[in-house]
């Protein structure tokens, strides 16, 4: 051997290398502590705000004042979902870094949903006043075919969902329509009616457990939301608003399960 450094070695000894302290500072504690209070005001100051602030926070005390890099470099630090629930709020924390339970059925029966919605037509009742009628539907999770609805004029009761929930739970007369049977488990908003006493004693005599998504917390519930169209859930403009004369209950068309038109949408309805 002749003592001379090999190429490869010689020139990888021209490069720097990295500094042992690299990404640690040594910040009093209290100077780190006065930055991450800066930092996680409202509104969001700049790194140049702080930084000001803390060199004459720093001269005040004595010690010598951080540099920019150091003090964006705490900043950076600050956990994600403190910065979060700091500048946004808890609505904002909670859509983004909570951990929600996503149900999701592994077969036909394991789950239903169910919701009210208010549809953007108006009718004319058999005492001729005009009113728009509300859909609950049930949803079956797994399949996503409606297991059974119900339509009515004012505001959602549990004597409605019961409705729906009966029809669902039925064997229906059109071929097409094969769901029914009892879930292993209902799930719903936090609505007053889904909450009742008489939807309690009923899931109870049935043994279904009834869940609800927690009060301001939609997640999970995004297969009953997206079977309703957009539009139904905002009120039609008046100038194209449609009148329809109430029909008369035992009429053809009634949207019972006897009605193969109704038979023949609900069990289409299907949104993947």
């Amino acid at each position: 051997m002749d003592g001379r450094i090999p190429r490869r070695r010689s020139v990888q000894a021209l490069g720097r290398r990295p500094r042992s302290d690299r990404g640690s500072h040594s910040l009093p504690p209290e100077i780190v502590g006065a930055i991450e209070g800066l930092a996680l005001r409202r509104p969001a100051p700049t790194i140049a705000f702080i930084h000001r602030r803390i060199g004459a926070v720093a001269l005040d005390r004595g010690i010598p004042a951080p540099g920019y890099t150091t003090v964006r470099a705490v900043v950076a630090a600050i956990d994600p979902g403190l910065r979060t629930i700091a500048l946004e709020g808890d609505a904002a924390y909670r859509d983004r870094f909570e951990l929600v339970y996503r149900r999701t059925a592994s077969r036909a029966n394991e789950q239903w949903q169910c919701d009210h919605t208010e549809l953007d037509i108006e009718i004319v009742d058999a005492a001729g006043t005009r009113a728009r009628p509300w859909l609950t539907v049930v949803l079956d999770d797994y399949s996503r075919f409606v297991a059974g609805y119900t339509v009515f004029t004012g505001a959602p009761t549990a004597l409605q969902t019961a409705l729906a929930l009966h029809q669902a739970v039925q064997r229906k007369k059109h071929p097409a329509w094969p769901l029914m049977g009892l879930p292993d488990l209902l799930y719903s908003d936090h609505g007053a009616d889904f909450t009742s006493t008489h939807l309690e004693r009923v899931c109870l005599d049935t043994h279904i457990r009834l869940i609800h998504s927690l009060p301001g917390v939609p997640q999970g519930r995004g297969k009953i939301e997206r079977f309703y169209p957009p539009h139904h859930h905002r009120r039609a403009p008046a100038a194209s608003s449609r009148f329809h004369p109430a029909r008369h209950p035992r009429d053809p068309g009634d949207g019972t399960d006897d009605d193969p038109r109704a038979a023949r949408h609900s069990p289409g309805a299907v949104h993947r």
